[in-house]
């Protein structure tokens, strides 16, 4: 199918996909994709409006042929399905989820869900191991920064417990790991920071084709208060114990509160 929309696109040569299979299969050349019978199983339903549900991943695979492997990282709208993000890091890191979010919030505003795996990242590997007698003392498990930051933005977080679950994003990576190598080779693309720039009009074309309607018009993607600035939430933050002197400590520096050139204000230097 891909091979078809890129000669139309490139050479202005339509044929249909039982043409190109058949001439293709008859010179010997057979897809790179293993076709395998989908197993019968229940799909839970598309949310209704678009915003309704985010699901995010992230995935390692050679984008460049012949290159090293990086990391996608993605957001998929459950509503439409349309891609809403997508960015290249070496790793999966808390740094490439904030860069989705930032290009979800920047575009579409926000969402009310974020689906996403029990990566560290999103869960705190202390998470559910707490005994009830030391709940009742009051103690908790500290956030994730993503936790935090999603909680200031209003956002909330559901946790898959499987990756069939989140079967529609799953499902979009056989597309994306065939699909991009060759748009890349196409355009001339070897370095991952050209692959981010290329990605906006990949989404753009993508999104054309393959996006549905939502079942309600409406969207459900929330404003941003105008005096939110998301520089200061998709961030590390740290708290930190005001020692005598107006000091901290951060990672085995030290810290002193002044203004002025006085002790005691807002203001940090090492």
């Amino acid at each position: 199918m891909h091979f078809s929309e890129l000669l139309e696109e490139h050479e202005n040569i339509k044929l249909s996909y039982s043409t190109i299979y058949r001439v293709l299969t008859q010179e010997g050349i057979k897809s790179t994709k293993k076709h395998r019978k989908r197993k019968s199983h229940h799909r839970r339903k598309r949310k209704p409006q678009k915003g309704m549900l985010v699901q995010i991943d992230a995935s390692p695979h050679e984008y460049i042929i012949g290159g090293k492997s990086f990391t996608l990282h993605e957001a998929i709208d459950d509503a439409t399905g349309e891609i809403l993000a997508l960015f290249f890091a070496p790793n999966e890191c808390m740094e490439g989820y904030f860069e989705i979010i930032r290009q979800i919030v920047s575009k579409y505003v926000v969402p009310m869900s974020i689906y996403c795996d029990r990566h560290s990242i999103f869960v705190s590997p202390n998470s559910g191991k707490l005994s009830i007698e030391v709940q009742l003392e009051g103690k908790t498990v500290n956030l994730t920064q993503f936790e935090r930051a999603m909680g200031e933005l209003g956002i909330n977080i559901i946790k898959a417990n499987s990756p069939q679950v989140k079967g529609r994003i799953e499902k979009l990576w056989d597309t994306l790991q065939n699909r991009l190598p060759v748009e890349f080779k196409i355009h001339g693309i070897d370095t991952m920071e050209a692959a981010n720039a290329f990605l906006s009009q990949f989404i753009v074309a993508y999104d054309e084709k393959f996006g549905v309607e939502p079942e309600n018009p409406e969207s459900a993607f929330r404003p941003l208060d105008s005096n939110i600035n998301l520089d200061y939430i998709l961030c590390v933050k740290e708290e930190r114990t005001i020692i005598e002197g107006s000091a901290f400590s951060y990672k085995g520096k030290y810290y002193q509160l002044i203004k002025n050139g006085k002790k005691g204000s807002s203001y940090a230097q090492s």
